[in-house]
C-alpha cells in the first residue's frame, strides 16, 4: 500500500494534476436523504442502547447538508456530547477492565509460562467438542478422548457439522474445514494422550467421575503437563488431591458454546503454581478468549452470582410474574437473553443437578420448586424441544407454553400465595442487585481480584450489556446509597429470601465512607478463609468477619466531626433483631 501511495503521489506531480482540498469537494449522491434514513434504521436495529452509531450517521448527514466549516462544528459537537454519556464511560471502563484482568498481582511479568504445543480434551460432548475447536482454530493439535466409540463418533460429527456450517456462511473455506479437522485426533485410549502439554477434562459434573479421570491423567501424562478441569462449580482443590501433582492442576472453565463464548474463568487452587496460572492466561489469549482469574469457591465468580440471580427470577414467578415478562424486562435493560431463555439454552438439567446437591449440602437454602417440576417432565430446554418455552424443529424461537403456565399457577396455589403485579423496574433491580450483592461478598473473600474482573466475567460470559459496564460498575453509577436502599426494600418481602437481601458488609462500609466499589480495598483486606470447600452461604459468613477491617482504613478519610456525629447516632439507635441464618 505504501508503494502504491508513493507511485500515486509521483504521478500527480509528474502530470501536474490540480490538488483539490477536501473542503472543496462536493458530496453528490442521488437521493442522499433516503440513503441516510436507511442508514439510521440499520444502525438502530444493531446498536440497541448505544447512541453513538446513530449520531455517526448524523455526522455524515452534516457533511452532506452543511458547509464544510459548519459540518466540522457539528461533528465536534456530536463528539463532545457522546464523550460524556454513561455509555461512553462504560465502554471506556470495559476496555481498560479487560486489560487489567490479564494482570495477576502476585504473578510477576517475568514468570516464564510453560509451552503448550499439543492439547488433550477429555469428553466429546457439546462442551468438549467446543473446547477442541478452540485449539484447532488456533492451529494447535488436539486429541479428543472418549470412553465410548459411539459418543466419540457423534462428537467428531458435530464438530465437522459446525465447521461446515461456518463454511456455508462464508466464514471459512472448505480447505480450512479439512485443515482444522486434521488437527483433531479422536481416540479411546489414555495412552494416546501421554505426550500432551495440557489436558482439559469436560466430563460429567460429578466428583466421583472427576476422581476417576484425574487419577488416570496423573498416571498417564508426562511430567510438567498441566491438568485442567472445566468444572463449573466443583472444588478445584479437592480435584487436585486426586493427583500427586497439585501444583499442575488448575480450573479452566469455558462457557457454552465453548467455541463461541469469549470468557474463560481460570480457577486458582491453593497449590496451583504461578507458571501454570501464567500459562492459563497465555492459552486464553492464544485461542481468542478473555481470561479472568478466580479463587476457589462453589460456582467461582460467574455461576456463584448467577445462582442468586436465578433464585430471584424463580421467586418472582411464584409472586405473579411470567417467564416471558421476566425475560422481556431484563432483555429490555440490555441483557442478551433473560434467565429463562438462558437456562433453556444451557440445559435446565444442569441447574437441576446443582440444586439436588444443594438440597443435601444446604437443606436450609430456599429454592422455588417450579424449576424442578419443569425438569421432572424432561423439559431440559432447546435440546429436548421444550423447557421454560417450547421450540419447533429447526428453529430457536422461544414460544410461550401453556404447560409451563399451568405448573406455575399450581405451585402458587399450593404455596397459598396471593399474586401481585410486578413492575419491570422491580424485576430488573432484583436481578441486577442480586448480582451486585453476591459480587460484593466475592470481592470481600478475595475470590475475585478486583471489581472490574467481576464485570468482565459478566460482559463476556453472561450477556450483561456492555454499554452498562457490568454489574459492579453499574452499581457505582446508580450510587451505593440507592442500591442499598433498594436491597433493604427487597428484604421486607418475606418471599424473596430476606436474609439474602441484607446488604453485603463491604457495600455498607464503602457507602458509609463515601466510597464506591471501584475503591474496594480488597488488596489490603485481610484474606478470608479459603472458600473452595464451602458453600456460598458459609463463605458469606466468613466475609462478614473479614470485611470489617477494611473500615478501619477507611475511617482515616472520614471527617472527625461527621465521624463523631455518626457514632452518637449509632449509640442512640437500638440494635435490630438478630439476623437469621440463611
Amino acid at each position: 500500500m505504501l508503494n502504491a501511495a508513493i507511485a500515486f503521489a509521483n504521478k500527480v506531480v509528474k502530470d501536474k494534476q490540480p490538488i483539490v482540498r477536501a473542503r472543496d469537494l462536493k458530496v453528490e449522491y442521488p437521493q442522499a436523504d433516503a440513503f441516510l434514513h436507511f442508514a439510521r434504521t440499520g444502525a438502530a436495529s444493531v446498536s440497541k442502547g448505544m447512541p453513538a452509531p446513530a449520531r455517526c450517521v448524523d455526522a455524515v448527514a452534516a457533511a452532506v447538508n452543511l458547509p464544510f466549516d459548519a459540518g466540522l462544528a457539528a461533528e465536534r459537537a456530536i463528539f463532545r456530547e457522546l464523550m460524556i454519556t454513561s455509555e461512553s464511560k462504560a465502554l471506556r471502563y470495559a476496555f481498560f477492565a479487560e486489560r487489567a484482568a490479564s494482570k495477576i498481582p502476585d504473578v510477576p511479568d517475568s514468570t516464564v509460562p510453560r509451552e503448550v504445543r499439543s492439547v488433550a480434551v477429555l469428553g466429546a460432548g457439546t462442551m468438549g467438542g467446543g473446547i477442541a475447536m478452540n485449539f484447532a482454530n488456533a492451529g494447535i493439535p488436539v486429541w479428543l478422548l472418549e470412553v465410548k466409540a459411539d459418543a466419540l463418533e457423534r462428537g467428531v460429527a458435530t464438530i465437522r457439522k459446525n465447521y461446515e456450517s461456518s463454511a456455508k456462511k462464508g466464514r471459512m473455506t472448505a480447505a480450512q474445514v479439512e485443515e482444522r479437522m486434521a488437527l483433531i485426533t479422536p481416540t479411546l485410549e489414555y495412552k494416546d494422550i501421554a505426550a500432551a502439554d495440557l489436558a482439559i477434562e469436560a466430563v460429567f459434573e460429578d466428583m466421583g467421575v472427576k476422581q476417576q479421570v484425574f487419577t488416570r491423567l496423573d498416571a498417564t501424562l508426562k511430567r510438567g503437563a498441566i491438568l485442567a478441569t472445566n468444572t463449573s462449580t466443583l472444588d478445584v482443590d479437592q480435584i487436585a488431591k486426586f493427583t500427586r501433582r497439585p501444583k499442575d492442576v488448575v480450573g479452566m472453565h469455558f462457557f457454552s458454546p465453548a467455541n463461541v463464548m469469549k470468557l474463560l474463568e481460570i480457577v486458582r487452587g491453593k497449590l496451583t503454581a504461578k507458571d501454570v496460572l501464567a500459562t492459563g492466561m497465555g492459552v486464553a489469549k492464544k485461542i481468542g478468549k478473555t481470561g479472568v482469574v478466580s479463587g476457589g469457591c462453589d460456582g467461582f465468580i460467574g455461576n456463584r452470582m448467577v445462582e442468586q440471580y436465578s433464585r430471584q427470577a424463580m421467586f418472582m414467578l411464584e409472586e405473579g410474574a411470567t417467564p416471558q415478562q421476566v425475560d422481556r424486562a431484563i432483555e429490555k435493560f440490555g441483557f442478551a437473553m433473560g434467565p429463562f431463555r438462558m437456562s433453556d439454552l444451557a440445559g435446565n438439567d444442569i441447574g437441576w443437578h446443582i440444586r439436588k446437591r444443594r438440597y443435601v449440602e444446604q437443606p436450609e437454602l430456599k429454592y422455588s420448586r417450579i424449576a424442578d417440576k419443569i425438569c421432572e417432565l424432561g423439559r431440559f430446554g432447546q435440546k429436548t424441544g421444550s423447557g421454560w418455552y417450547r421450540y419447533e424443529a429447526g428453529r430457536r424461537d422461544a414460544l410461550p407454553d401453556p404447560v409451563v403456565d399451568a405448573i406455575i399457577v399450581a405451585e402458587r396455589r399450593e404455596l397459598g400465595l396471593k399474586t401481585r403485579k410486578l413492575s419491570d423496574a422491580e424485576i430488573v433491580d432484583r436481578l441486577v442487585y442480586a448480582l451486585v450483592n453476591e459480587g460484593a461478598h466475592i470481592l470481600a473473600e478475595r475470590i475475585a481480584q478486583r471489581p472490574s474482573d467481576i464485570d468482565i466475567v459478566y460482559l463476556t460470559g453472561y450477556g450483561f450489556p456492555v454499554y452498562r459496564g457490568g454489574p459492579m460498575f453499574y452499581a457505582d453509577q446508580v450510587g451505593l446509597y440507592n442500591v442499598i436502599r433498594r436491597m433493604r426494600e427487597f428484604a421486607a418481602n418475606p418471599h424473596g429470601d430476606p436474609a439474602f437481601w441484607q446488604p453485603a458488609p463491604l457495600l455498607v462500609a464503602l457507602q458509609e465512607h463515601g466510597k464506591s466499589l471501584a475503591d474496594a480495598p480488597t488488596v489490603r483486606a485481610k484474606r478470608a478463609t479459603p472458600a473452595s470447600s464451602k458453600s456460598p452461604r458459609r463463605s458469606r459468613a466468613v466475609a462478614r468477619k473479614t470485611e470489617r477491617p477494611n473500615s478501619k482504613r477507611l475511617k482515616k478519610t472520614r471527617p472527625a466531626k461527621a465521624a463523631s456525629k455518626r457514632r452518637a447516632t449509632k449509640r442512640a439507635t437500638p440494635r435490630s433483631t438478630k439476623r437469621t441464618r440463611r
